[in-house]
């Protein structure tokens, strides 16, 4: 079986020891543009961050010349090696915000034409103009990383506490925002309230309305399994039901790293316009245990293929 690089390396030191986003300004990370050979078939496992982003870039260009519409990139961002909860929420946002801005530079040239769809805007106010410190409130300061840019923004929502109970007063049509120019659409870490994924869903809706077949959305960290797997039942959130058997199965996974703790750990892990590979982490190492064209069940991976994995690696 294939050696991988192991998940962790000193360039995640950073992401290690950043101070929640209350506490401190997020480091940066500086990155170069992505080469073709990152989104080859044979993609190695990320050692870094640096590494994980320019896979991304190059795995999204790629899929986006194949003529793909709907595009995924999740990846954990507290660490290479870290699961959903880790972190808390508005950490990850903000970690997310920071690989956005690494990520989009990918895109520099065609910022007139690209849009950065924010959850809400508050959120676009923190990537626009940062956060000034609040010691009332426990918040230090954070850094304005999409300030000057040339890219086109939006948010999907306004907060509203009502939404979750289907009450939607002051409710934004984002597709509104949109002029008729973009090519492209990034939905910015879209998870922390159901609604905005839904948001997404009508902007597709939208731009199939108006014959615009051009336009390409991805979503950036936008914790699609949840809807996948029925974090949210059908029964409460009948909306979030439908899209998961309507919209989520249009989505190619461009770019997608999901790990899995435990004595039989691992990691699936997948760089378009490679198979998805499944990881078993355990004592004896890093391990790739094998490919599958189409995504692998999490549960499956969980109880079946990695602690098979783990059981005969502790019998060698």
């Amino acid at each position: 079986m294939q050696q991988a690089s192991p998940a962790l390396s000193k360039q995640q030191t950073w992401q290690q020891q950043a101070a929640p986003r209350h506490r401190r300004r997020h480091p940066r990370l500086v990155m170069g543009r992505a080469t073709p050979a990152e989104a080859s078939s044979s993609a190695p496992f990320p050692s870094d961050y640096n590494q994980a982003v320019r896979q991304a870039q190059a795995a999204v260009q790629a899929a986006l010349a194949d003529g793909e519409k709907l595009l995924e990139v999740e990846f954990p961002t507290a660490s290479l090696a870290a699961v959903a909860g880790d972190a808390e929420g508005a950490n990850e946002m903000t970690y997310s915000l920071n690989f956005l801005r690494q990520f989009m530079r990918g895109w520099q040239q065609q910022a007139n034409t690209t849009r950065i769809f924010f959850p809400d805007n508050t959120e676009m106010g923190v990537a626009l103009r940062g956060k000034a410190m609040d010691p009332a409130a426990g918040s230090w300061t954070l850094d304005a990383v999409f300030e000057g840019s040339s890219f086109k923004f939006g948010y999907l929502m306004k907060p509203n506490p009502f939404l979750d109970m289907g009450i939607t007063i002051g409710k934004i049509n984002a597709a509104d925002q949109l002029d008729g120019n973009e090519d492209l659409l990034v939905m910015a870490y879209p998870h922390f309230n159901p609604q905005e994924m839904l948001e997404v869903a009508q902007i597709h809706e939208h731009l199939a309305s108006i014959g615009n077949k051009d336009a390409a959305i991805v979503t950036f960290n936008a914790e699609l399994d949840r809807i996948r797997t029925g974090y949210y039942p059908p029964f409460f959130y009948p909306a979030i039901g439908k899209i998961a058997k309507s919209f989520l199965p249009k989505f190619t996974t461009a770019y997608y790293l999901k790990n899995f703790k435990g004595s039989s750990g691992g990691a699936i892990f997948r760089c378009y316009p490679g198979p998805f590979q499944i990881y078993s982490r355990t004592r004896a190492g890093f391990t790739l245990v094998e490919e599958r064209q189409e995504m692998p069940n999490q549960r499956q991976v969980a109880l079946e293929v990695l602690p098979k994995a783990a059981a005969a690696a502790a019998r060698r």
